[in-house]
């Protein structure tokens, strides 16, 4: 998962890690209730280890799951927009669509990628996800909501990768990568002009995808 914001949380205390080990092995040894006795620990590593055992062991309720996503630590927002990625709880939907604007840029940015791994709902997530595309003062944000577009592959999402390839560096290599999922003249004309981009790795991902569209 590209989620490069810095971890807002300090590491587990001496005190709280033995608590973080336990729930860990909770998930590997299938006690789910061991993992529940963690959900509510003061340390938010703790409850990110618990919610990640609970999902390994394939028992994670929808009721866990939001409560996760409601977490008051971005750490454990991030931990479970991971497991919504990959879940069709309800509570995933409803917690992912509120943590693309979350106030932390680190979880916007965690929830911007996992809207790309859940093709099922771009209908609800590609006006968003354009949104923060264009808007978001935070780079990474907008990087990361950029990719999902193309991943997505929504023809919404066309115009605003095509913009964004106006933006940051690595926003306009993200953006050129976007483009493989789009064909047409206005794809194949961006990519003429980024293979002037002054950023080389944009000029090289740019003539990559010409080069793989001749043939």
């Amino acid at each position: 998962m590209p989620a490069r914001h810095e971890h807002t949380e300090p590491p587990p205390t001496a005190e709280s890690a033995p608590r973080r080990r336990q729930a860990i092995l909770a998930g590997h040894a299938g006690d789910p209730a061991e993992a529940r006795r963690h959900l509510v620990d003061i340390e938010p590593s703790v409850r990110s280890a618990a919610i990640g055992a609970l999902n390994r062991l394939g028992c994670i309720t929808d009721a866990e799951l939001g409560a996760s996503l409601g977490d008051p630590s971005p750490a454990v927002r991030r931990r479970a927009l991971e497991i919504a990625a990959t879940t069709t709880h309800p509570s995933g939907t409803t917690g992912m669509l509120d943590l693309l604007s979350d106030s932390d840029s680190g979880v916007a940015e965690a929830a911007c990628w996992a809207a790309g791994e859940r093709s099922d709902l771009a209908d609800l997530t590609v006006a968003l996800l354009i949104g923060i595309a264009s808007d978001h003062e935070d780079a990474l944000c907008r990087e990361a909501a950029v990719a999902s577009l193309g991943s997505l592959g929504h023809e919404a999402g066309r115009p605003v990768i095509l913009a964004a390839l106006l933006d940051r560096p690595p926003v306009r290599r993200r953006a050129v990568l976007a483009l493989a999922a789009f064909e047409g003249p206005d794809v194949e004309a961006a990519l003429e002009r980024a293979l002037d981009d002054r950023d080389w790795q944009v000029s090289q991902a740019a003539e990559d995808l010409l080069g793989e569209s001749a043939r």
